[in-house]
């Protein structure tokens, strides 16, 4: 009997970016539901499959000369029962690819999802193109990650939308404490502020660096680390390098072999992020048991609501006192209530149930 197929349409997959994590989590989960997945992208940072369809046009940011293929795209999608649209409609990054997917969508014959990680409003360089993105065309479903996304998509552009959030395993193995610190230069008395992101501006690095120097100030019995996981992209390596050469305290620099290996390091995992679409690290270290301190982006009330329990980034003291008298109890809670409400078991579920409320609709 035929597999129904499943594609997966995105610029990018197979990375540590958000989207990317996410689709291979729907991946598994379409497994489960019977489908048959094939990937379709502009870049693979995993390396290629048997069944991928590498179409460069549709990369973030194509080789130039690359030029658009629309009969390889409408080939790519062809046969399939579902095609989910991973951000690339959501989020006009290549706006070129982005005009080229919304014109092919309907050619195909598939159900198509659009699958909403973030919003050109959410970008003030994209604000402009949100009357165009993402597109609706008749019979597609909108799913967004946040309860904050699917309220301004329906509020902007009169979209209505299912939310499902990000899922997780709800009892990660536990990454290398000891050989990850010693790798990067740690000592087991230092303490280790990470912040497990790329150097962006909505991550929010000044904001994280200033709070490692008040926390240096008011724990003195422990030196303090700060650690940024990820590269500096989008041209933000000036400003960066600006605000390391400010610090107080030493910044390590490069992601461990695997994120859990960067969470066991932590004695603090910081997200000063000003936006994020979800906050993927927020969870991730919960479910770590490690303590988090986060600044207010306006999805974090929602994780705080599914059993987060952040840290206030804009109290030192507050954390300096957790940091002297840690209570782990309140971390197990965290994380089994967390875990609970965004087990990834739980998604073949939650994505079935969005499609048999569409198909209701």
């Amino acid at each position: 009997m035929r597999r129904p197929v499943a594609v997966q349409l995105s610029y990018r997959l197979g990375g540590a970016d958000g989207v990317s994590v996410e689709t291979r989590k729907w991946e598994w989960a379409l497994g489960q539901l019977g489908f048959s997945v094939r990937r379709v992208a502009g870049e693979f940072d995993d390396g290629l499959r048997p069944d991928d369809v590498w179409l460069p046009f549709l990369a973030i940011d194509p080789v130039p000369g690359t030029g658009v293929d629309e009969s390889a795209l409408d080939a790519a999608i062809a046969g399939a029962d579902l095609v989910i649209v991973e951000n690339l409609c959501s989020l006009p990054l290549n706006v070129c690819a982005a005009r080229t997917v919304a014109r092919a969508l309907p050619r195909c014959r598939a159900r198509v999802v659009f699958h909403h990680h973030d919003l050109p409003w959410e970008r003030p360089h994209l604000v402009h193109l949100g009357d165009e993105f993402p597109p609706s065309p008749p019979d597609a479903v909108h799913v967004t990650i946040s309860e904050h996304a699917r309220r301004t998509l329906a509020d902007r552009r009169g979209i209505r939308a299912h939310t499902v959030y990000n899922a997780f395993d709800a009892a990660p193995t536990p990454g290398d404490r000891d050989g990850t610190r010693r790798d990067h230069g740690f000592a087991d008395e230092d303490l280790v502020l990470v912040q497990p992101s790329r150097a962006i501006p909505r991550k929010g690095v000044p904001n994280g660096l200033r709070f490692a120097d008040d926390l240096a100030q008011l724990v003195t019995d422990r030196a303090v680390h700060y650690w940024l996981t990820g590269p500096a992209e989008d041209g933000y390596g000036p400003e960066l390098a600006r605000a390391i050469a400010d610090a107080s305290v030493p910044v390590a620099r490069g992601r461990a072999a695997r994120a859990a290996d960067a969470y066991a390091a932590a004695d603090l995992v910081v997200i000063p992020s000003t936006w994020e679409g979800f906050g993927n690290p927020v969870v991730e270290a919960t479910l770590a048991l490690r303590p988090v301190v986060a600044s207010e982006y306006p999805v974090l009330s929602e994780l705080v609501a599914l059993g987060a329990d952040p840290l206030p980034l804009e109290e030192p003291r507050v954390v300096a006192e957790w940091l002297r008298q840690p209570d782990h109890a309140r971390l197990e809670r965290a994380a089994r209530t967390l875990g609970a409400a965004l087990d990834i078991n739980r998604l073949p579920d939650r994505i079935a149930a969005v499609f048999a409320a569409s198909d209701e609709a």
